[in-house]
């Protein structure tokens, strides 16, 4: 005993102590003493870390924590039994079970609780079992182990002496340097010839170590396989003897223990710790695992040899997933408590979870070599049902007499049916189309029939389909969840394309179905007959190495291809304009967000180079040639009108809307003053949707002069640029600057007119409701100079008698809430009392509340009125670089969600995502 207390004290003082490697006599590693204390590594590489006392004590070895159990069940009578031969035993089990049987017992009621005793019972069957054999090991460690050895045999009795003298408390609770000792003692117990006796608390330790990092500091390095491999609570982590609850599998445990730890002895000699499961206490399980990954990740990554070392590596590439996951990911063999606590984090760890599996395609390097995928596959596209013929009951008449139509005719009626209550059902040129069409499927006989719309009666077919309208909204919630669940079944089966090992959402995986075309505005060809689309029809686009769709049964495509230069999935040429219809991706995936980052990516270029390129086309206005000078005035009214470029159309295959290229003479008038403006150029035209532009500008003297020039001898029907064409236009914008078009400068001023206004109109004092109004009015004058319109909804007037009334009826509350307060303020005056108090701040914070109410309703009610004629969506998404509205959101603290929706935000996840509170378009 004197001597081990002298070899103790040897080692207290030793900052560093080295472990030999085995034949060598080279130390494998040092480990340098932190906060006075040895960090444990098995091997005696490390001492262990005993900062946290309790902790340590528990990870002091898993000797300790492990033999508690044993001194609780048998051992300890056999620990104080062997104090004669903790000497020998010292080294590591006996002087730690001497040691840690009061500290485990205090352990186990402090936090192991039974469970950890169990564990601990199970982890130290091996110590149990082996204690003949570590009392043999031991002692013959004690002669022949190396002078670390002997430091840990020493310490080891001397926390012996002092666990045996009953400072088992103190052991447990305080005594760091016995901690250190004991628990250096225990490792050194692991030295060669002890071996087999460490490595089942070599098992354990890992667990304890975490537990013990938990605490304050890692009590071992541990191997990380056990801690690492699994969940900080598997069972896995501890050797079969070790779990088995009942005391006959101890003797297995010692044996296969043994026969591991001569794989791990040469790495770690780590006897320190206790598996995690026995020690770890329920709630702190999750934490305890994350930190001992971190533990795990930051030691070195060949402490451990054997042939779990490859899942130990894998894991240990994983700290760059967020801590969240790595509980999520690790019990995949062991469903431990750990990860089932991680949902602690809630709707959080969610979010992260989709996160991570979000294709964060804008970290990665971007080659613009053209090709849009590598590999792409689908299902194909839905085609509409097939149509259900009208039940007996409905009739069609024709000149007041019922008729019997085939199928093919009886549909295309049904179209027209249900049209009856619109107004397109008056217009000459519909219904000219539509019984054009029509006579199309009929059959003779029918042709020969019905040869007058106006004599055909469709009001019985109106009736029965709002019938079916009305039966639809009156389905019972269980009939409606049926309806939802198969839409999401054909939704997870046609609605998803794999792309480059990623899933993408696709857009409009629907085929459009047959109809009567509409068009916008007064389109010569509304009315006709939109045929119904088949397989023959249409083109299926996949990678060659992709599975091809299946055709509906007894079709086949019109033809298959494997073009990785387009985005589009599939496609379609529809009758009506011979267009050509697209399946594409949705807003969210890799192809659209690229495609959008690079338009305002190409607009923020344009900001550089402006300056320039307007300087270039005011030269040209005094130039010699007229497509010049054309060409320059356009530019002007492209660039400060944000006009759109124009393109040719067919005569009579649209409606008659034009652009900026397109202009006629009749579009525009000129005023060398109006209302106190000189030079005022008034445009009046119909553009893109049909939607009228009226607008009067002063421009420059020269711009003004060149139009009376191009006006010259014109008629009204003549084209005012009549030098220019739009693939002209942007060629020459091509020269100036790569990637630039017409629509760059209308996305350039969108962009460039919402970060101005933001900065004017932001006040930092204002409530979030405030701010909201103030970038919706930013939002406005950027939908103004985009010209984006709409009509005042129907019943806008209602909706605003309903906010007015609103309002005065919160104003009616808020005076009630006054007199109320100045009663019971008065009433506190008076008595003084707390119920007073109480009532009075109840009501202030009510007054409160209903004023707060009150200014969203006024801000509600002006923003309305101010956008009843306005459209804010269209340049919102479409023309206004995203960064510009997550930045000022971020900088004002406005919740991006009072934005942009759920679907927006998923579209523009990439400027979220790029976008902090500095960025400047």
């Amino acid at each position: 005993m004197n001597g081990d207390s002298g070899d103790s004290t040897v080692q207290s003082s030793e900052p560093v102590r080295s472990v030999e490697n085995e034949g060598s006599g080279e130390p494998l590693f040092k480990k340098p003493v932190e906060n006075g204390l040895s960090n444990g590594v098995s091997s005696g590489s490390d001492k262990p870390k005993s900062s946290s006392s309790s902790d340590k004590h528990r990870s002091s070895s898993s000797h300790k924590s492990s033999h508690s159990d044993k001194h609780k069940s048998s051992s300890s009578s056999d620990k104080h039994r062997s104090s004669s031969s903790s000497d020998k035993h010292r080294s590591s089990s006996s002087s730690d079970k001497h040691r840690s049987s009061g500290s485990s017992d205090k352990h186990r009621s402090d936090k192991h609780k039974s469970s950890s005793s169990d564990k601990h019972r199970s982890s130290s069957s091996h110590k149990s079992s082996s204690h003949d054999k570590h009392r043999s090991s031991s002692s013959h460690k004690s002669g022949s182990g190396s002078s670390s050895d002997k430091h840990k045999s020493s310490s080891s009795s001397s926390s012996h002496k002092s666990s045996s003298s009953g400072s088992h408390k103190s052991s447990s609770g305080s005594s760091s340097d016995k901690h250190k000792s004991s628990s250096s003692s225990s490792h050194k117990s692991s030295s060669s010839s002890d071996r087999p006796k460490s490595s089942s608390s070599h098992k354990s330790s890992s667990s304890e170590k975490v537990k013990t990092e938990v605490k304050i500091e890692p009590v071992v390095k541990s191997e990380p396989v056990e801690v690492k491999e699994e969940a900080p609570d598997s069972d896995d982590d501890v050797p079969l003897g070790a779990r088995a609850v009942e005391p006959p599998v101890r003797s297995p445990t010692r044996v296969k223990q043994e026969k591991r730890y001569k794989e791990d002895s040469e790495e770690e000699d780590d006897d320190d710790d206790t598996p995690l499961s026995a020690r770890a206490p329920p709630p702190k399980k999750f934490k305890q695992e994350k930190v001992k990954k971190r533990k795990a990740d930051s030691d070195s990554e060949d402490e451990y040899t054997p042939v779990k070392k490859k899942k130990e590596v894998k894991v240990k590439k994983e700290p760059m997933s967020p801590p969240v996951k790595k509980p999520s990911k690790t019990p995949t063999k062991t469903p431990t408590k750990s990860p089932t606590k991680a949902p602690t984090k809630g709707k959080k760890g969610k979010k992260q979870e989709e996160e991570g599996e979000r294709w964060k395609w804008w970290e990665e390097d971007h080659q613009d070599d053209g090709t849009k995928w590598h590999f792409l596959e689908h299902k194909g596209v839905l085609f509409a049902p097939e149509y259900e013929p009208l039940p007996d009951h409905v009739e069609f008449k024709y000149n007041g007499k019922a008729m019997k139509l085939t199928p093919e005719t009886e549909e295309v009626a049904t179209f027209y049916g249900r049209m009856l209550d619109h107004d397109y059902t008056t217009k000459e040129v519909f219904n000219k189309n539509f019984m054009k069409d029509w006579r199309k499927v009929m059959t003779k006989e029918e042709k020969e029939t019905i040869t007058d719309l106006t004599k055909c009666d469709f009001r019985q077919i109106l009736a029965h389909f709002k019938e079916q309208s009305e039966k639809r909204k009156a389905m019972s919630k269980e009939e409606k969840k049926v309806i939802k669940e198969q839409n999401a079944a054909i939704q997870e089966e046609y609605g998803f394309c794999t792309m480059d090992g990623h899933k993408e959402k696709i857009g409009n995986f629907r085929i459009e179905p047959p109809g009567l075309f509409r068009g916008r505005g007064d389109h010569p060809k509304m009315g006709m007959h939109k045929r119904r689309v088949l397989a023959r029809d249409v083109i299926i686009n996949c990678s060659k190495d992709a599975e091809v769709p299946a055709p509906p049964p007894g079709q086949k495509w019109k033809e298959i291809r494997h073009d990785n230069s387009v985005s589009w999935l599939a496609s379609w040429t529809e009758n009506i304009q011979n267009s050509t219809k697209y399946v594409m991706l949705n807003a969210s995936s890799k192809l659209k967000g690229q495609k959008d980052w690079q338009k305002y990516e190409t607009a923020r270029k344009l900001h550089k180079c402006a300056d320039k390129i307007r300087a270039q086309y005011q030269m040209d206005w005094k130039s010699k040639e007229m497509r010049i000078r054309q060409r320059a005035v356009a530019m002007y009214f492209i660039d400060k009108l944000a006009l759109r470029a124009g393109n040719e159309k067919d005569e009579g295959e649209s409606a008659d809307t034009v652009g900026c290229c397109s202009l006629r003479v009749e579009h525009i008038t000129l005023h060398e003053e109006k209302d106190g403006k000189d030079y005022v150029v008034e445009f009046d035209f119909l553009g893109k949707d049909s939607i009228r532009y009226n607008n009067s500008v002063p421009v420059e003297k020269r711009v003004y002069k060149n139009l009376m020039l191009f006006m010259d001898n014109k008629s009204p029907e003549d084209d005012l640029f009549d030098r220019l064409n739009t693939a002209t236009l942007n060629k020459h914008l091509q020269g100036l600057m790569d990637g630039l078009t017409a629509k760059v400068f209308r996305t350039y001023n969108a962009s460039k007119t919402l970060s101005e206004q933001l900065q004017l109109l932001t006040n930092e004092e204002d409530t979030v409701a405030a701010k909201l109004l103030s970038y919706n009015r930013a939002n406005r004058a950027v939908a103004i100079l985009c010209n984006h319109q709409r009509a005042a909804p129907k019943n806008f007037d209602k909706q605003m008698e309903n906010m007015q009334v609103k309002i005065d009826d919160k104003k009616k509350a808020i005076k009630t809430c006054k007199k109320e307060l100045k009663a019971v303020k008065a009433e506190y005056k008076a008595t003084g009392s707390d119920k007073a108090r109480n009532a009075y701040e109840r009501k202030k914070k009510q007054q409160e509340r209903l004023e707060e109410q009150l200014d969203k309703l006024n801000v509600a009610l002006t923003d309305k009125d101010e956008n009843k004629e306005i459209a804010l969506g269209t340049s919102k998404l479409n023309y206004l670089d995203p960064r510009i509205s997550i930045a000022w959101c971020k900088k004002w603290d406005v919740p991006v969600e009072k934005i942009y929706n759920k679907t927006q935000r998923d579209k523009f996840t990439w400027a979220m995502d790029m976008a902090d509170e500095d960025f400047v378009f």
